[in-house]
């Protein structure tokens, strides 16, 4: 099983500070197997991780988180950037030609959109059951199950950190070989599982402060 955390910003999603090294380092330190760098819009701090990771032996999934009216995408493993849209259904149009995997994030975060349809949901590849940053944790990860199972979409867990000392709070465990395009089959298939808690509030005190 890959420990795997799915979900994680650095200095290129400008809200966030964390650099790539630092992903890296803190992975590590958090006995991760690897990690995806979602950035917002951008895979930029992604390939920065990805030529650091070998040296450190861990995995580095690149991926993009793309705000839509119709939820948070992120977009892992696309074979070329994906270029932002308001629409849910043109980002996952654009994720199935990059050859990529779609996971619908955060889905009952206080801030998140919702204007999903039934038909578009019924599209992502996955959902985001275990997000370690939203504030009603315990809420959010219930109906966010509710919502995969009813879909019958793969689960999947992430720090959503952008603050170094969050990464590995919330990780995917998955049932595959330490090679990316076997973890991205597994997540596929179902083979997963989310574990992890809320971050403390020290690091979402950190990561509001940046903000400002």
């Amino acid at each position: 099983m890959l420990k795997l955390d799915l979900h994680v910003h650095t200095v290129y999603s400008l809200d966030a500070t964390i650099r790539p090294r630092e992903a890296i380092l803190w992975a590590r330190r958090a006995g991760l197997d690897g990690l995806a760098i979602t950035d917002h819009n951008t895979l930029a701090g992604a390939r920065k991780a990805e030529r650091l990771a070998s040296r450190y032996g861990l995995l580095v999934l690149p991926g993009m988180e793309i705000e839509t009216r119709g939820g948070h995408i992120l977009v892992l493993c696309p074979t070329e950037p994906i270029r932002p849209s308001d629409s849910l259904g043109e980002v996952i149009d654009a994720a199935i030609d990059a050859d990529a995997i779609t996971v619908l994030a955060h889905p009952y975060s206080l801030l998140a959109p919702r204007k999903w349809s039934p038909s578009e949901l019924k599209r992502v590849d996955a959902i985001e059951v275990v997000n370690a940053k939203d504030l009603l944790f315990e809420f959010s990860c219930r109906m966010a199950r509710r919502l995969a199972l009813s879909l019958r979409k793969p689960m999947t867990g992430g720090s959503d950190a952008h603050v170094p000392e969050a990464i590995g709070a919330a990780y995917t465990l998955v049932e595959a070989e330490s090679e990316i395009n076997d973890a991205i089959r597994a997540i596929r298939k179902g083979r997963t599982k989310p574990l992890g808690s809320r971050v403390g509030l020290r690091c979402l005190i950190k990561k509001w402060a940046h903000a400002l």
